[in-house]
C-alpha cells in the first residue's frame, strides 16, 4: 500500500511540475482569418479595433505569437484620353509609371508580413512590414531599387480587454480614427481614403459600450506618413511636438432583426492641406488646416451593406492659388471628398463567398473650371472569398480629372502651367488576388 501511495505522490508531483512548465510556455502559429482582417488594406482600416474585437472573441490565446502574410498580385489595363495622364491611384499617377494613352501591367502590387503577440488578456502588440513598389514614394520606376524597399508600415501596442472594460488604449504607428476610410471594393481604395486617410505616430484612447464608440488620438506634429500635418515652429517640419489630434464618435442602432444603422463624425486638428504655393507634400506648413467628416453605414441581414461619407477642410488650402496668369483667376479652395458605396453578398455560405460592389468617390481641390478642380473615381467589383482569408477579384474603373498632390496648381513647370488636367479621363480593368495565410 505504501508503495502505491508513493507512486501516486510521484505522479502528482510530476503532473503539477508539468502544468507549471506548460504555463510558462507560449505558442507560435498562424490564423489565416485573423491575418486577413489585419492585413487587408482597403475595406476596414481600424486595425486597433479589429485586434481588440478578435481578442474579445478568443481568436488569439494568451502568450501566443501569430504570424501572418498577404500577397496581392494583379493584371491591369488602362486607357486615357490624355497622354500619360492616368489618375487611378492604386499606383502613383506619374510618367514614371504610365506612358502614352494605354498601359498594361502584370505585377506584384504588395506583400505584407505581420506578427501579433498576445502577452496576456489585456496586453497585445502588432507589427506589419510592407513591400509596395506600386505606391512607394521612392524615386524612379517600379523596378528601381529605391522603390523596392520594405518598411514598417504599422506597429502598435494595445492595452485593453473588452470583456472586462469598455476602455482601451494604443500607442505606436497606426491609422488615424478619422471617418470611414474603408471601402466596399475588393481591391481599390476610395478617393476619400487617398484624400483624408491618416497614418502617423501617436497614442489613442477609446471607449466602447453598447452602441457608443468614441476615440481620441494624440498625433505627433509635423507631416506624418499620410494626411496629417501641423507646424512645429521655427519653419521646420521636425516632429518634435505632439500638437495634432483626431477625435471620433459613432453610434450603432438596431432598426430591426439583423438590420443595423451606424452614424458618426470625426475632427482632425491638422489635415494635410496646409501647404503654400507651390505645393510639395511633406514640406513644412505655416498654419494648421482642420477638417471634419460625417459618415454612416447600413447593414441589412448578411447580404447588403451601404455606406457613405463626406469630409471637408475648415479653411482654404493656400497652395491651390497660383499667383501667375492665367491661373491666378482661380481662387484658393477648401478641400472636400464624397464617398458612396454598396456591397451585396450573393451567398453567405459555401466554400467560396461571392460579392458585388459599386462605389463612387471624389476629391475636390479647386473652384469650378480650375484644372485641379476635381478627380472622380467609379469602381465596379466582383470578388470571391476563399476560406474567409483569401480572395480573387475583378474590377472595372473610371477616373475623371487628373490632380496629382505635388504641384497640383503648378510651380514646377513654366509660369502659368500645371500638371493637372480637368478634362482627362481614363478607363480600365484590374484582375487579381490577395492570398493570405
Amino acid at each position: 500500500m505504501k508503495k502505491y501511495i508513493f507512486i501516486l505522490m510521484v505522479l502528482c508531483h510530476w503532473t503539477i511540475a508539468q502544468e507549471r512548465s506548460d504555463s510558462t510556455r507560449g505558442s507560435i502559429g498562424i490564423n489565416s482569418e485573423f491575418a486577413y482582417k489585419m492585413l487587408e488594406p482597403n475595406q476596414n482600416l481600424r486595425k486597433v479595433n479589429i485586434l481588440l474585437e478578435e481578442r474579445q472573441k478568443g481568436a488569439l490565446r494568451d502568450k501566443s505569437l501569430t504570424i501572418g502574410t498577404s500577397l496581392i498580385s494583379i493584371f491591369d489595363y488602362q486607357r486615357s484620353n490624355t497622354d500619360s495622364k492616368f489618375a487611378y491611384l492604386m499606383r502613383h499617377p506619374t510618367s514614371n509609371n504610365q506612358i502614352g494613352k494605354s498601359v498594361t501591367e502584370a505585377v506584384v502590387h504588395s506583400f505584407q508580413i505581420s506578427a501579433t503577440g498576445a502577452v496576456n488578456n489585456w496586453l497585445t502588440a502588432h507589427a506589419e512590414l510592407l513591400y509596395n513598389p506600386e505606391q512607394s514614394f521612392g524615386a524612379g520606376t517600379i523596378t528601381t531599387l529605391t522603390r523596392n524597399q520594405i518598411q514598417l508600415v504599422k506597429a502598435f501596442v494595445v492595452i485593453g480587454d473588452l470583456n472586462k472594460s469598455p476602455l482601451y488604449g494604443a500607442i505606436g504607428k497606426m491609422d488615424a480614427p478619422f471617418g470611414q476610410m474603408g471601402t466596399v471594393s475588393p481591391f481599390t481604395n476610395s478617393t476619400m481614403w487617398h484624400a483624408f486617410g491618416g497614418l502617423g505616430y501617436g497614442a489613442q484612447i477609446g471607449y466602447r459600450k453598447g452602441g457608443i464608440h468614441t476615440k481620441f488620438m494624440a498625433v505627433q506634429g509635423g507631416s506624418q506618413f499620410r494626411a496629417l500635418a501641423t507646424p512645429v515652429g521655427n519653419g521646420t517640419n521636425v516632429p518634435s511636438k505632439i500638437n495634432n489630434f483626431v477625435s471620433d464618435l459613432n453610434y450603432v442602432m438596431s432598426l430591426g432583426e439583423k438590420t443595423d444603422l451606424m452614424v458618426g463624425g470625426s475632427f482632425v486638428f491638422g489635415s494635410a492641406y496646409c501647404h503654400a504655393f507651390p505645393v510639395v507634400h511633406f514640406n513644412p506648413c505655416t498654419d494648421n488646416n482642420p477638417a471634419y467628416t460625417v459618415y454612416g453605414n447600413l447593414k441589412i441581414n448578411e447580404n447588403l451593406f451601404i455606406k457613405g461619407g463626406f469630409a471637408k477642410t475648415f479653411r482654404v488650402w493656400p497652395g491651390t492659388f497660383n499667383p501667375t496668369p492665367p491661373l491666378d483667376q482661380f481662387e484658393a479652395s477648401k478641400v472636400s471628398s464624397l464617398d458612396l458605396g454598396a456591397k451585396y453578398n450573393l451567398n453567405t455560405e459555401g466554400k467560396v463567398l461571392y460579392a458585388l460592389s459599386a462605389e463612387f468617390s471624389n476629391y475636390i481641390a479647386g473652384p469650378d473650371g480650375a484644372p485641379w478642380e476635381r478627380q472622380n473615381q467609379i469602381i465596379l467589383g466582383l470578388s470571391g472569398m476563399i476560406n474567409n482569408s483569401s480572395k480573387l477579384f475583378v474590377e472595372l474603373f473610371r477616373t475623371d480629372g487628373y490632380v496629382p498632390l505635388n504641384f497640383l496648381s503648378g510651380g514646377n513647370l513654366a509660369p502659368g502651367e500645371t500638371h493637372s488636367v480637368r478634362g482627362a479621363f481614363s478607363n480600365g480593368i484590374v484582375v487579381g488576388g490577395q492570398i493570405t495565410l
